[in-house]
């Protein structure tokens, strides 16, 4: 028997709010016991590094050096290395609400997973999803973000400024404007980010947003980890018709991209 469909309708006010405020909260997007078995999971790819030596398992806050504390570790595509968790009904609920915000041509896209670790874990500065894509390309996708246990302003809950998604993609430089850091940041002093809204969640809960809707997460002060899943779908990319740069994207030079290229399949990279 399938794991039960938790969600399977958004209501007219749910669609309204997403598509006028550019982000939206569900409490429930799966029952206890799958967010507890998906936990049990998350916790032991990332005791495992899971992906680490292919660039998948890196420090987004910092320059992710060996040998020294990461402030905020990232795994990519973790269904990539655990193909069970797409066969959950979390991930089949996701992407059902995704469908029901964009159409029925959306599709999963690929996910992640960000663990803030207990005491010091660093904020995710303010940013845009599409400030890491790829600027060629127009993009309609969603990022519906899960977290594991209750999510509190105290260990580091989403942060949205509403209406946000109107705009275009703001300047964005490395966290720190240090060219080794993954994670990006929008420049200070680009924006004012007076108008935040904090959305506290249960465990199991979920909030979805746009590519360009500003978002951010304080750093994790409680004694517990603060994991989060998130999960992407959406429609196809356009190529667009004007060009774009994104000049943070070209100065970075972090050990995580490094790390890729090393670990690159010859033959794949020949065709």
């Amino acid at each position: 028997m399938n794991p039960p469909i938790i969600v399977t309708q958004l209501n007219e006010e749910q669609f309204a709010f997403y598509h006028e405020n550019g982000y939206l909260a569900v409490d429930r997007v799966a029952t206890e016991q799958e967010i507890a078995e998906i936990r049990t999971l998350y916790d032991r790819m990332f005791t495992s590094r899971t992906g680490r030596n292919v660039g998948d398992h890196f420090d987004l806050g910092g320059a992710d050096e060996e040998g020294k504390e990461p402030l905020l570790v990232q795994i990519l595509q973790p269904s990539k290395y655990f193909p069970e968790l797409r066969e959950t009904a979390l991930y089949r609920n996701v992407e059902e609400l995704i469908r029901q915000l964009l159409g029925p041509e959306a599709k999963f896209f690929g996910d992640h997973a960000i663990n803030k670790p207990p005491k010091h874990g660093a904020e995710t500065p303010w940013h845009q999803d599409e400030a890491y894509w790829d600027p060629g390309k127009d993009h309609r996708a969603i990022s519906v973000w899960i977290p594991l246990q209750p999510a509190t302003i105290s260990n580091g809950c989403m942060h949205f400024i509403p209406g946000s998604h109107r705009l275009d993609v703001l300047e964005h430089r490395p966290i720190g404007d240090d060219r080794r850091v993954h994670g990006l940041e929008v420049v200070p002093g680009v924006f004012d980010f007076s108008g935040a809204v904090a959305c506290e969640l249960p465990s199991g809960g979920a909030t979805f947003h746009g590519g360009r809707m500003l978002h951010y997460t304080p750093g994790n002060t409680t004694e517990d980890y603060r994991r989060a899943l998130i999960i992407m779908g959406g429609l196809p990319t356009i190529p667009r018709l004007a060009p774009r740069r994104f000049p943070w994207i070209e100065r970075q030079n972090t050990a995580r991209a490094q790390r890729a290229r090393q670990n690159i399949d010859p033959k794949l990279h020949a065709k």
